[in-house]
């Protein structure tokens, strides 16, 4: 009987390829980082997504694959490893994004004559259900910024306080927030940060003074010395902040304050975008601001608006029940 590709992973995190095939997916990788400036976290996950791939093809074939084998692939086997995945529980939007590292593997080795197969783009990509952001209400996100200290150290709640108002009141992500240094942070008189963001994008945010203040507040108090370049926001014990807290830290918050389950850290980044364009902001200025490569991507918050528009008027307007 075929192992299951959890087993293969997980008994095999090498995962031996033939000698070519490991060259050629080495070389790719590389090429990622050097060539096409991706994040490491974008080069973990095209990683991640190959090896997926190539561990579903050596328990398919029997025997770890080569390029002779990535040559002979057919559509069929492309869609059974996505049947694979499915079963093993991923989404439509997992799915599609998997096909395409995959495809830009592919083109890469056929840009480097190394190996062609087109199969990959007779395979059509998993339809995406249509979902808009969740932001919180400007209530909701006041009372997250404005809440009082809790049992914890102060210095760790006044931690959590700085990286939430970098996520509502500059529209950074979570990553973008603990990314900072001191050197980077809007600090000293600095009111512009410069944020490198997804597939090493840059751009320029502004941070309101408040933002500046909370950063302040928390490096006065914080223990640990905090050197120009090292990570701004610490851990308990003086180590890089790790997402998970903020996020565990925040679905505690949203239970003592009544704040729905999408209030999340993310979720202060929508909140962001989407009380800015209600305050009547330009929709090309709130892209610049997100870091969005496509103004097609900012527009999605034209929608939240127009969601709460048609809620306020169901609640309010003495002619709604006709509609």
């Amino acid at each position: 009987m075929a192992q299951s590709l959890d087993d293969i992973l997980a008994a095999d995190a090498e995962l031996p390829l033939g000698g070519d095939l490991k060259h050629a997916v080495e070389g790719w990788l590389s090429h990622l980082i050097i060539e096409r400036g991706q994040s490491d976290a974008t080069r973990a996950a095209y990683e991640r997504d190959v090896r997926q791939f190539l561990a579903f093809l050596k328990s398919h074939l029997g025997h770890p694959p080569c390029l002779g084998d990535l040559e002979r692939l057919d559509a069929r086997t492309v869609r059974a490893f996505l049947a694979s995945r499915r079963k093993a529980g991923l989404t439509s939007r997992s799915l599609a994004r998997s096909l395409s590292a995959l495809r830009t593997f592919f083109r890469w080795l056929e840009r480097e004559e190394t190996a062609k197969n087109r199969a990959f783009l007779q395979v059509a990509t998993p339809k995406i259900p249509h979902s808009i952001p969740k932001p919180l209400t400007v209530e909701g996100a006041a009372s997250l910024m404005e809440r009082e200290a809790d049992e914890r150290a102060e210095w760790i709640s006044a931690r959590d306080t700085a990286v939430l108002l970098l996520l509502y009141g500059a529209g950074l992500r979570i990553s973008e927030a603990l990314n900072l240094t001191p050197a980077t942070a809007p600090i000293d008189g600095r009111d512009i940060m410069h944020i490198r963001g997804k597939g090493g994008k840059e751009r320029l945010a502004p941070a309101l003074a408040v933002v500046s203040d909370a950063i302040g507040v928390y490096m006065r108090l914080c223990p640990y010395p905090l050197e120009a370049d090292e990570p701004l926001f610490r851990g308990a014990r003086g180590g890089p902040l790790s997402p998970r807290l903020i996020q565990l830290a925040m679905e505690k918050m949203r239970l003592q304050l009544g704040l729905p389950e999408t209030a999340t850290p993310h979720a202060l980044r929508h909140s962001f975008a989407t009380h800015l364009l209600s305050a009547g902001a330009d929709l090309r200025q709130i892209q610049e601001l997100l870091g969005h490569a496509s103004l097609s991507t900012t527009q999605v918050y034209t929608e939240v608006n127009r969601d709460r528009l048609l809620a306020v008027y169901d609640q309010a307007h003495p002619r709604a029940a006709r509609r």
